[in-house]
């Protein structure tokens, strides 16, 4: 199952690392929700979950794990090989 990401949510600051909530749709079966970022960490990691986010043009970013050298894992985007903004540059509730 791969999920499309279509929102976030903020909180202490304006980088990949203060996203705490995020937004989804399954493609596949239209089923929306939102889940914490660690859910969908986890989720990830141990279910080998796919998420992506599409901007306007229909380009599609995947969703990676970063496990940086201190503090909590987070979400970004990636294509091509190179780590993006994508995410942040989603609508925020």
């Amino acid at each position: 199952m791969a999920i499309r990401i279509t929102a976030i949510r903020l909180s202490g600051g304006t980088t990949h690392q203060h996203i705490v909530r995020l937004w989804w749709v399954n493609p596949s079966t239209s089923e929306t929700s939102n889940n914490s970022r660690a859910e969908i960490v986890a989720w990830i990691e141990q279910k080998h979950g796919k998420a992506y986010v599409e901007d306007a043009y229909s380009k599609r970013a995947d969703v990676g794990v970063v496990t940086p050298t201190r503090g909590e894992k987070y979400l970004r985007t990636h294509a091509d090989g190179i780590w993006t903004d994508n995410l942040l540059a989603l609508p925020q509730r």
